[in-house]
This record gives C-alpha cells, sequence and structure tokens, in this order.
C-alpha cells in the first residue's frame, strides 16, 4: 500500500510540474521529441541494414535527445522572457 502510496505521489508531482510550462517551451519539447523520435526510428534502421554499427546508431539519437532538450530550454526561456 506504501508502494501505491508513493506512486500515486510521485506522479501527481509530475503532473503539476508539467503543468507549470508555458506554451512556448511545451511546443518546442513537442517537437523535439518528435525529431528525436524520427533520428531514434532512422538509426535504428540503419544499424539493423548494417549500414551504420549500433554504437553509431546510439550516438544519434543520444545527440537527437540533446538537442531536443536544448529546444526545449530554449522554449522555457522564451516563455520566461514573455512572462508566461
Amino acid at each position: 500500500m506504501k508502494k501505491l502510496l508513493m506512486i500515486g505521489s510521485t506522479l501527481a508531482f509530475g503532473l503539476s510540474v508539467a503543468a507549470c510550462d508555458g506554451p512556448k517551451e511545451n511546443s518546442a519539447e513537442d517537437a523535439g521529441e518528435q525529431q528525436a523520435e524520427v533520428v531514434n526510428d532512422q538509426a535504428e534502421s540503419a544499424a539493423d541494414a548494417g549500414k551504420i554499427t549500433d554504437a553509431q546508431a546510439d550516438q544519434a539519437t543520444s545527440q537527437a535527445e540533446a538537442k531536443a532538450d536544448a529546444m526545449e530550454k530554449q522554449g522555457e526561456a522564451a516563455d520566461n522572457a514573455s512572462g508566461n
């Protein structure tokens, strides 16, 4: 029961933090995540086809995720600058 309560509290906290994001941050985060997913799919396909190694696919995915994080931070900065 304690474990269930802790999980529920964690989820509620996560949702409350997510609700604090501004519109530009949310938009940038969504766009970055979509781009990272496309890169990940392409990298996995290329690795499966033997065109690149698994390590190269992982690196491409990591770089795309880092770019997505940077996009989110830029969106957050834009929200903060505009008072959102």
